[in-house]
């Protein structure tokens, strides 16, 4: 289950990525969000929900990530599920230029959440408390 969790984060981690890069290459060619990009944030969404989803399993079997800042993983996690879909209520809807840009600089500051995450030890290797 730690290896479905690590698969899971790491898919997470290059999908952030993606959405910043797709984010910043429509803000930067001055058109609107299309429909795809918005299946693909609900897409980063539940795949951040099943990551958690997974991290609470485990954590609920009794292992825990290394760094044993177990509060500080859930807490980064639950951002993670809820910030771009929280990002699309608090504009409304919008898909102009603007709002391409703070997708594509939200995306990136999740991707460099999550690989500051895997630096710190706060998502594996999965350990028995001693």
């Amino acid at each position: 289950m730690a290896d479905i969790h690590q698969i899971l984060f790491n898919m997470h981690i290059l999908y952030s990525l993606a959405l910043g890069i797709w984010a910043a290459y429509t803000a930067a060619k001055q058109q609107t969000i299309s429909g795809h990009y918005w299946g693909a944030v609900v897409t980063y969404a539940l795949l951040a929900a099943a990551t958690l989803l997974v991290g609470v399993a485990l954590l609920l079997s009794g292992l825990q990530p290394v760094s044993e800042r177990v509060v500080v993983y859930v807490l980064y996690m639950l951002w993670l599920a809820i910030i771009m879909p929280g990002l699309f209520s608090l504009m409304s809807g919008r898909d102009d230029q603007r709002a391409a840009l703070a997708y594509a600089l939200l995306a990136i500051f999740n991707f460099t959440t999550s690989l500051s995450m895997l630096e710190r030890g706060l998502v594996g290797p999965w350990i028995v408390p001693a």
